[in-house]
């Protein structure tokens, strides 16, 4: 069985969804600190030819709490911020079956952070006809004391995993040796490179999924979730 585990982001790039797509199971961390100027709560947009960012507002807190114990802010304006993404999109090819989606995704009131977050994954991986199961970390009994490389394991061993694939970004972050002796197969999925037309202007890459669905059919983003490769640990 094959599993992945990722922080929740909101709106993420096409490769979390790729490593989405190739895991049996997907674990979301929902007891983990959480992290500033990371993208749980924010991501990137095509403005006027050049990357911006779109942030969710959090209520003011200690910088040491769980994304789970996070509030989004009570100003909040959702509907803000969808009129910057028609703004920045109603010309893109795909808006009008895209757009819908972000609106679901935006306009949820739910107010914890993490709850927020999961449910953009939620209906993103619906659109994107992901099938893969979600699972919270804080349901998984283990000892979530443990970091690192050894928190990973733990959670192959109690889903019964015997393969673990991470975003290559954090190849430096786990020893092959750690896992071959715990019997989990540990590898790195690299996502190709994607290009697509970005109304005539030079490509933008790795922006939010938001951006590849307005400028993609359904069916060339799905087979966007297949352009990668898995790399075995060294």
């Amino acid at each position: 069985m094959t599993l992945a585990i990722m922080q929740p982001y909101f709106l993420p790039y096409m490769g979390y969804w790729q490593l989405m797509a190739l895991a049996d199971r997907f674990v979301v961390y929902d007891n983990i600190q959480y992290t500033k100027r990371g993208w749980i709560n924010r991501n990137r947009f095509l403005r006027e030819g050049a990357d911006a960012y779109f942030t969710v507002p959090l209520k003011k807190d200690s910088d040491h709490l769980n994304v789970a114990d996070r509030e989004v802010a009570d100003d909040y304006d959702r509907s803000k911020l969808l009129r910057s993404l028609e703004a920045a999109y109603r010309r893109a090819p795909y808006f009008a079956t895209a757009f819908p989606v972000v609106e679901r995704v935006v306009q949820c009131p739910l107010r914890n952070l993490f709850e927020y977050v999961h449910h953009s994954l939620v209906v993103m991986a619906d659109a994107l006809e992901i099938r893969t199961p979600l699972v919270l970390s804080s349901t998984i009994p283990i000892d979530h004391s443990l970091t690192s490389g050894r928190r990973v394991l733990a959670l192959c061993k109690a889903m019964g995993a015997d393969r673990y694939v991470n975003p290559i970004g954090g190849r430096d972050l786990y020893s092959k040796v750690d896992f071959d002796a715990n019997a989990v197969r540990l590898e790195f999925l690299r996502p190709r490179p994607i290009e697509y037309p970005q109304f005539g202007g030079t490509f933008v890459p790795n922006l939010s999924i938001v951006d590849v669905l307005m400028f993609n059919s359904t069916d060339a983003v799905r087979a966007m979730l297949d352009q990668s490769d898995v790399v075995p640990a060294l």
